[in-house]
């Protein structure tokens, strides 16, 4: 069955944060959409980062799952999140995944967290059944291509991730982090990644609270810093230069209200806060006070930019590897597509083939050796490959993705394959029903 890829997102370069912060599921939620999505023979990919929310779709019929996603995106994001959504189709929706895998697509260009982050989302679904066949072999192709563009070209050597960007800007708005008190919040992938940014930094006097105290604690323990319990939180944000928060809280952390509790024991002091969770864990009160400097994951995104042009000539080169793995898959899967009507074409072409030589031996009677017995049986299968191996060879050289299913649909109508595939199939319904007739003749 011939299938159709669809691409169906936002990112943050079509959405602002507080339309993509409506669709950051939870696990449990994103694996309850993949489901309804996922009625066969349609296959779902949700990739959800906090710079992007896709769907990928295999479908029979591309509009119809098409319009179920963006009705679902709808229902999660509100409204108006159709006014930022983007789509593509076929082989531009497979380049796209390819680019999403590589880091081409990311906020920050060569980062690596992403190629980890599909890697869970095709974990999901296939745990989910949404992910089967088609978007198996579609991800498996765009891990390949990822691997790929990290070991050939030099993209993700000076690659920053948001965590590094979030403490580059820390370092740079107090001249270095040397005496600094520093505050992680949440050790999760993002805040491990802060951490350790933070301690190859400079600083020296980090704490990292959790709302499990064991996580703190090993993270901690692995950047020579101090874990502290979550019920600690405001009493330690009493004493931070540096705030860097990322949790999977569904409601913001900190408010204006209860930030703003502790600046009177703070005597003034400025307070830098850098959210890097999606959704936020600060509420966007909290940068109107004037001693706070609060950013978010759409800020960071500015700082982030004014990098993005050195890397420039390597993602050129990565362009080029990605377009060189979607030509491979797509001429894989084209002969996916035609090589089971080949195989059919072939199998009715030496069945002919046998025949006419049978026919043709016992027409010469017994006068002929057993080597001119061999070389004409040896006639009927050099015709036959003869025959076909410029159909296999055009096959094999396809290029644009459905190529191969028209090419092969077109062989399959010309040769009559799909009708004598069907006598075939009626034949062998009829014969046990013969069989089992009382008084059938046999």
């Amino acid at each position: 069955m011939s299938t159709e890829l669809v691409c169906i997102g936002l990112s943050h370069r079509t959405a602002p944060l507080v339309v993509r912060e409506r669709l950051a599921l939870s696990d449990t939620r994103q694996v309850e959409v993949l489901q309804r999505l996922a009625q066969a023979p349609v296959e779902v990919l949700w990739v959800s980062t906090c710079n992007r929310v896709e769907v990928y779709l295999s479908a029979p019929d591309g509009q119809m799952a098409r319009s179920r996603a963006v009705a679902e995106l709808e229902a999660l994001g509100g409204v108006e999140a159709r006014d930022h959504l983007y789509e593509h189709r076929g082989e531009a929706a497979l380049i796209h995944l390819f680019r999403v895998a590589s880091s081409l697509d990311s906020m920050v260009l060569g980062e690596a967290q992403i190629l980890g982050q599909v890697k869970d989302a095709f974990e999901r679904g296939q745990g989910a059944g949404a992910v089967r066949g088609e978007l198996t072999r579609a991800c498996a192709a765009a891990f390949g291509c990822a691997k790929r563009v990290r070991t050939e070209t030099a993209i993700g050597r000076a690659a920053t991730s948001m965590a590094s960007a979030a403490v580059q800007l820390a370092s740079k708005v107090f001249d270095g982090l040397k005496g600094k008190t520093v505050l992680v919040v949440g050790a999760g992938e993002m805040g491990e990644l802060a951490a350790r940014h933070l301690q190859q930094a400079g600083a020296t006097k980090l704490f990292i609270t959790n709302r499990t105290l064991s996580r703190a604690e090993a993270l901690a323990a692995e950047v020579g810093g101090a874990a502290r319990p979550f019920e600690e939180l405001f009493s330690l944000l009493t004493a931070a230069d540096v705030v860097v928060c990322s949790t999977a809280s569904p409601v913001p952390l900190f408010t204006k209200e209860n930030v703003g509790a502790v600046g009177k024991a703070r005597k003034g002091r400025p307070l830098f806060m850098v959210d890097l969770a999606v959704p936020r864990d600060i509420d966007p009160g909290v940068g109107t006070l004037d001693w706070v400097h609060a950013y978010d994951v759409d800020d960071i995104q500015k700082f982030v930019a004014d990098n993005a042009a050195a890397r420039a000539e390597e993602a050129h080169k990565a362009g080029v590897l990605v377009a060189q793995e979607v030509a491979r898959f797509v001429k894989e899967r084209a002969l996916r597509e035609g090589m089971p009507v080949l195989a059919r074409l072939r199998q009715r072409a030496e069945t002919i083939a046998r025949a006419e030589v049978e026919r043709t031996l016992a027409s010469l009677g017994d006068g002929l050796s057993e080597k001119q017995r061999k070389s004409i049986e040896a006639m009927g299968r050099a015709i036959v490959n003869k025959l076909l191996h410029e159909p296999t060879s055009r096959l094999r050289a396809v290029g644009p993705e459905g190529e191969g299913n028209r090419l092969a649909g077109a062989a399959a109508e010309l040769f009559g394959l799909l009708e004598a595939e069907l006598e075939a199939a009626e034949q062998s319904t009829m014969a046990p029903a013969a069989q089992a007739a009382p008084g059938a003749k046999r």
